[in-house]
């Protein structure tokens, strides 16, 4: 398989709280570098994308009806985890050939970062999510 992957591009984390985790990971020198709101089940979530150096943090939390679904899902642990891709489409088009369980039916629009960014989900062997992210 020719995948090419540039570099881990961010690792999700679910919150209940999007302020006191932005306070929190600032404290330990991250900076936002991104801010912005995004669909969910009828209703807004919101989602921070801080750095420090080579590492990226997506926080994200889900809107108010969520907060409960969150706290199954499991408060500050892993969500999934993102790699970088030059091309979205070619990146889903070879993991689909090689027989990935795909988790969308196709790279999906998000209006992250200035110009949005597509992603798509592969679920991993113990049902971990492994995102493959093209920031446009």
């Amino acid at each position: 398989m020719n995948l090419k992957i540039n570099r881990l591009q961010h690792i999700g984390l679910p919150v209940t709280h999007l302020e006191t985790s932005r306070a929190f990971y600032q404290r330990l020198g991250f900076e936002v570098v991104m801010e912005a709101t995004f669909p969910h089940e009828g209703g807004l979530g919101q989602v921070l994308m801080l750095r420090r150096g080579d590492l990226t943090l997506e926080l994200y939390q889900l809107p108010e009806p969520e907060l409960s679904r969150v706290k199954q899902r499991g408060d500050g642990r892993i969500d999934h985890i993102a790699f970088d891709v030059d091309d979205i489409d070619e990146a889903y088009a070879t993991l689909q050939a090689a027989g990935f369980t795909m988790l969308e039916p196709q790279p999906s629009f998000l209006n992250f970062w200035d110009r949005g960014c597509r992603f798509f989900n592969i679920a991993g062997p113990d049902g971990e999510r492994l995102e493959f992210c093209q920031i446009l």
